[in-house]
């Protein structure tokens, strides 16, 4: 039903079997939002917060819902990269766009084009502090980083 690049499994050398949609789950949702937070759509949730009175219908709920999104994702990026580890990763991004606009692919004069970029970006790093911990085991074997009681 699902293809094959979501649904292919690896077995871990202590014989798990682990999925790759995993992946693809934490890209959607890191992407979902940084995308519904803003984006230059105007379809977003700042556009909708203020949009009228801010305490009317379900926008406590959705203020609230969003703050835990946010506070998961802030403490997913610190706990797995650090803040130094983000800036690298934001600056990764930008070397790219800086790239991409050098050889003319990107225009960086038009601003929506700009506000799609660093939406994006924003998703990016999103996506790498909710996985950096699983890359880093894949890359290096080394299953946690954290310093212990003997360092």
């Amino acid at each position: 039903m699902l293809p094959d690049i979501l649904v292919k499994r690896s077995v871990t050398k202590d014989g798990k079997k682990v999925s790759h949609l995993r992946w693809w789950v934490s890209m959607i949702l890191a992407m979902a939002l940084a995308l519904g937070t803003w984006n230059p759509t105007g379809h977003h949730f700042i556009h909708y917060l203020t949009s009228g009175d801010p305490l009317e219908g379900f926008k406590p709920f959705y203020i609230l819902l969003m703050f835990a999104f946010w506070l998961m994702a802030i403490k997913a990026i610190y706990q797995s990269l650090k803040w130094y580890g983000a800036l690298v990763a934001a600056a990764i991004i930008a070397a790219f766009v800086y790239g991409l606009a050098q050889k003319g692919w990107l225009d960086t004069s038009d601003w929506s084009t700009l506000g799609w970029v660093a939406t994006i970006g924003i998703g990016l790093i999103i996506w790498l502090g909710l996985n950096a911990s699983i890359i880093w085991k894949t890359a290096t074997g080394v299953y946690t980083t954290d310093a212990t009681d003997e360092d």
